[in-house]
């Protein structure tokens, strides 16, 4: 079995278990990698055991953040762009008034 060299923020499948992960961290000086699963699961793998693993590379699920557990409501971005994160007029952004000083 080939060694696939872990790459964060890339999505892998575990062909034995058929689970999909992503590789959220990896740390080079206690040779270790965090996943987390889709399930929004983590777990933390060392390098020997990664090498043991059978991994492919994987796209990522179509609802990836249900796994970190991101609603809609709690997403900041939708909280700004309203309903419409594609509306022009949330980009705008709006003018001093008069007395208003920018670098105070």
């Amino acid at each position: 079995m080939a060694f696939k060299v872990p790459e964060m923020g890339e999505w892998y499948v575990d062909r034995e278990l058929g689970q999909t992960f992503e590789v959220i961290a990896f740390d080079d000086h206690e040779r270790t990698i965090e996943i987390q699963y889709v399930d929004g699961e983590v777990s933390e793998v060392d390098i020997e055991g990664w090498r043991q693993m059978s991994v492919q590379s994987a796209a990522a699920p179509e609802d990836w953040s249900a796994s970190y557990e991101v609603s809609r409501e709690d997403n900041p971005i939708s909280e700004i762009a309203g309903e419409n994160e594609n509306d022009p007029l949330t980009t705008i952004e709006s003018e001093l008034f008069e007395g208003s000083d920018p670098y105070g």
